[in-house]
């Protein structure tokens, strides 16, 4: 394919490197700035972290970053709780941070959130690509992402540039130099990432017209495992589902069969045995597994990153994978049947 003919999704998962840059360095001052802040209120309990759609996988990011890294307990929020119950996010005077993801900043329950957090008088930080949106407007501090207008629905680099963004604050508020250096390299990983997913996928066409797929990840790529189903869904249409192993495991296995490709997305790390041992669950049931990771033996193949840091590139090939299979099913790319890029929900 020329450049000339490549899709807005494919320009903007190319464009992803570059975004990620754009990013970290845009909102490097502001991380510093609020870390010093938060750190000058002394220790958190609890940080609340909302979010929708595509947004939402980068939350189950943060909370796994977060309590991780930081031994901090995170909740995602329920933002119907605040907008159609009229509960608070937070308790008033919590020790706590509420955190909204939106690449838009348009959402109003998760614009909810936040406002009902900055009421309680709990710091609030908004990351989004729009500086001006109702969600940065509710905000305290602003972590704004700033990698250019994204054309196509199936959200790319807004996603991995969210995921770069929060583990950016998460080394900074714990004053972590050996992450916040880790991270510098984190484009370039997500460039070979690129090189190494547009190499690889066309060797998947055959399975394209699986009529129902599954990924499974755990941990920190909890979020890569529902974040690749999302791109399924949105540009084919699929039946495309996300797991942990203990989760597939717990009955949602049983509508496994020899139609289903499991996507195993298992980088090193310590939750690469059981994701491997869930991968041998599916096979016995006789579902195709297609092994993404940083062995000569994936079927699509990761570059060697640190476990924290793995979701910016895992990621991608199901990126990939989900462009790839909607241009050969004949979808259109860039605007889904009945989807839109900005969905408001109360």
């Amino acid at each position: 394919m020329s450049a000339g003919e490549r899709s807005h999704l494919e320009r903007e998962i190319r464009e992803q490197p570059a975004a990620l840059r754009t990013a970290l360095e845009r909102t490097a001052t502001s991380i510093d700035r609020f870390a010093r802040e938060l750190r000058a209120r002394g220790p958190l309990e609890q940080v609340v972290v909302a979010a929708r759609g595509t947004s939402d996988n980068a939350a189950r990011y943060a909370q796994y970053l977060i309590g991780a890294r930081l031994g901090i307990p995170v909740a995602l929020a329920a933002p119907s709780l605040t907008t159609m119950y009229d509960a608070p996010a937070v308790p008033r005077g919590a020790r706590a941070l509420a955190i909204a993801i939106s690449q838009s900043g348009q959402s109003p329950d998760v614009v909810g959130v936040l406002e009902s957090a900055r009421g309680a008088g709990v710091p609030t930080l908004a990351i989004t690509n729009d500086a001006a949106s109702p969600l940065a407007a509710a905000a305290d501090a602003v972590l704004d992402l700033g990698v250019g207008l994204e054309r196509s629905v199936a959200a790319t680099k807004t996603y991995t540039a969210s995921l770069a963004v929060v583990a950016a604050f998460v080394a900074r508020l714990g004053e972590d130099a050996a992450a916040s250096a880790a991270l510098d390299e984190a484009p370039e990983l997500v460039e070979r990432a690129v090189a190494l997913a547009f190499d690889g996928v066309p060797a998947l066409d055959a399975h394209h017209v699986a009529p129902h797929v599954v990924v499974v990840g755990r941990g920190f790529n909890y979020a890569t495992a529902l974040e690749i189903p999302l791109k399924l869904r949105e540009l084919t249409g699929t039946v495309a589902e996300g797991f942990s192993p203990p989760d597939l495991l717990h009955g949602p296995i049983a509508a496994v069969s020899s139609g289903t490709r499991a996507l195993v997305v298992a980088p090193p790390g310590r939750v690469r045995a059981s994701v491997l041992e869930a991968a041998g669950a599916l096979r016995d049931r006789g579902a195709t597994c297609i092994l993404v990771d940083d062995s000569a033996d994936a079927d699509l193949r990761l570059p060697v990153v640190a476990e924290w840091l793995s979701p910016l590139v895992a990621v991608i090939p199901g990126q990939v994978l989900a462009l790839r299979w909607a241009q050969i099913g004949g979808h259109i790319v860039d605007a889904p049947p009945g989807l839109t890029k900005v969905t408001e929900t109360y």
